[in-house]
């Protein structure tokens, strides 16, 4: 067990420094700790959850009280990445919105739907090269505009007609309770026209609503705009206050 705590303690103080220096920074933490450790003590440590079934781990973000990743236990850098289309690809989408009870946990309260949401950032928005969800409290601004504008967005790609944290985003509504049947990398590349041959340069967001979602989507621009999806959220989680 001493084991285990020395080692999350060096990723709760080492993680950020080292994804500057390291891209590989999390695939480390997730072959050499996570997976292994659950695998010979039943102990997933550093991550808080280790599903071998799901392919899916769940570890705590360094930066903020309350923000999680949740990310695949086999090899796959972003979303980029073709594995992530492939027939039979695991939803780690409907993964991390389950994943929210450990922001609940940590905010001490049961979060609304419409506070919690979910990114993935672009190849040039993000510093680690393995497929990661952010799961933590949406900006207040973005909640308000988001109900601001809901019924603009139907259930197909439009412009939001708002920009969001400065950026513009396309949209589409996602009317079901969870995400079993809904796969925002399939509705990416299948639905938004040239997606699919530029998955590299997109960010994704999923923002909980009343009765569904909000699918958002960002394309990276250059040097204003680097596809980080993750700046809709908001890791000191105000709305948990």
């Amino acid at each position: 067990m001493v084991r285990f705590a020395c080692a999350a303690l060096l990723f709760l103080f080492a993680i950020r420094p080292a994804a500057a220096e390291d891209p590989d920074a999390l695939w480390k933490i997730i072959s050499q700790q996570c997976v292994p450790n659950e695998r010979e003590y039943g102990e997933p440590k550093p991550c808080a959850k280790v599903d071998l079934t799901g392919e899916y781990v769940v570890l705590k973000d360094r930066v903020g009280a309350t923000q999680f990743l949740v990310l695949p236990t086999d090899r796959i850098t972003g979303i980029e990445d073709p594995a992530i289309l492939a027939p039979k690809a695991p939803n780690f989408w409907e993964d991390a919105w389950q994943a929210r009870s450990y922001v609940d946990e940590r905010a001490h309260r049961t979060m609304p739907r419409d506070t919690i949401s979910l990114a993935v950032n672009s190849v040039s928005g993000r510093t680690q090269d393995q497929l990661h969800i952010h799961v933590d409290c949406v900006r207040p601004d973005v909640k308000n505009a988001l109900h601001d504008h809901a019924d603009a967005i139907g259930a197909t790609w439009s412009k939001f007609p708002w920009q969001l944290a400065g950026h513009d985003y396309m949209a589409m509504r996602i009317d079901a309770p969870d995400l079993m049947h809904s796969n925002p990398f399939d509705m990416l590349a299948d639905d938004l026209p040239g997606a699919k041959s530029d998955m590299g340069h997109y960010t994704l967001v999923v923002v909980g609503q009343a009765n569904g979602f909000m699918l958002l989507a960002g394309h990276a621009t250059g040097l204003t705009d680097h596809g980080s999806g993750e700046e809709l959220q908001d890791h000191t989680c105000a709305l948990a206050r």
